[in-house]
């Protein structure tokens, strides 16, 4: 067994051979996560001392961050003591993960290759989760994908999903040309640290390309129904898709002091708004990037790009938050 710490003097002991998030997660302790599989990057963690060994490729990073001694805490485990400069999240402590029966209670297209589902879980099991986490629905065969929850927590305890199509996705398959109201299904969740923290900074950008809008939805609703908390706090949405037809849903928040900015990246020539990607968009506002909070979920491209971008031109890297879609048929 080998002692991890983090940067805020938590500590829990990591096995031999067992991935440090999972290690972390075992006991209680939550650390920055999505993918669980090496390819979305938002658990990067400096490692101060101590040695870890790979458990599966570290697909995020490169190779300026490896030669600095950054790391991936899902695909490296220790093999001495450690010590990591991040902390942990206890906000997220005491979500409990799950797995569920529930019910397509609807379903509607959005866009030609969008729907939205509504799921209606158990009536004495409600999902507590915190807006922007993630879900895994398990179809048949044990088939399972990743979708973010598009609301805030409702009264029903219904939940809101926006599902792309893949093309010869097995999933897609099922919710595009096979699935009917009240079928039987599992999930699994919340999952994910996507989520708003207690930032102190005057701006909060949100940025998401495709249906990478859904939980930035749950995130505004949520921010909708407590307007207090962010009396003094300028809320800007960047929506990025490639035509028109991609934007499928309308903002609608009059409560809240929010600047929306749809940005496409082959407008044609009757489109008025910003043209481009949303992170050339975010530059463009000249905001105070010091002053400033980021959630954004989409592409692994975007978030990336973004994240690099941003951070060069100002932006705290402590105040990128991410979720990024990693994609499988």
């Amino acid at each position: 067994m080998s002692i991890v710490t983090l940067s805020n003097h938590k500590t829990f002991t990591a096995e031999s051979g067992k991935s440090l998030l999972d290690c972390a997660k075992s006991q209680g302790t939550v650390l920055e996560y999505s993918c669980r599989n090496g390819r979305c990057g938002v658990c990067k963690a400096n490692v101060i001392q101590g040695e870890t060994e790979l458990v599966q490729p570290e697909l995020a990073l490169t190779e300026e961050e490896r030669s600095s001694g950054t790391i991936l805490t899902c695909c490296r485990a220790a093999i001495t003591d450690v010590e990591l400069d991040i902390e942990d999240l206890g906000l997220l402590a005491d979500i409990q993960i799950k797995t569920m029966p529930c019910r397509l209670d609807t379903l509607e297209r959005l866009a030609d290759d969008v729907v939205r589902v509504v799921l209606r879980t158990p009536p004495r099991s409600a999902l507590f989760y915190l807006p922007g986490q993630y879900i895994d629905v398990i179809g048949k065969d044990g088939v399972r994908r990743s979708y973010s929850i598009a609301n805030a927590v409702r009264e029903d305890a219904k939940l809101e999903l926006h599902i792309r199509q893949v093309a010869n996705g097995v999933m897609s398959q099922y919710w595009f040309d096979e699935a009917q109201a009240n079928d039987l299904l599992r999930l699994e969740g919340p999952l994910g640290t996507f989520c708003l923290r207690d930032a102190r900074t005057t701006n909060l950008v949100f940025m998401a390309t495709g249906t990478g809008i859904a939980p930035v939805k749950a995130m505004l609703e949520a921010l909708a129904a407590a307007p207090e908390s962010i009396s003094n706090k300028r809320i800007y949405v960047y929506w990025g898709g490639r035509t028109e037809a991609d934007l499928y849903w309308h903002l609608d928040f009059p409560t809240l002091d929010l600047i929306y900015r749809p940005t496409l990246s082959r407008a044609n020539a009757q489109w008025s708004g910003a043209t481009g990607y949303i992170q050339q968009a975010v530059l463009a506002e000249n905001l105070d990037l010091a002053d400033t909070s980021v959630y954004a979920c989409g592409s692994e491209a975007m978030i990336h790009t973004a994240r690099e971008v941003l951070t060069q031109a100002g932006l705290p890297l402590k105040h990128f938050h991410s979720d990024a879609f990693v994609s499988s048929n």
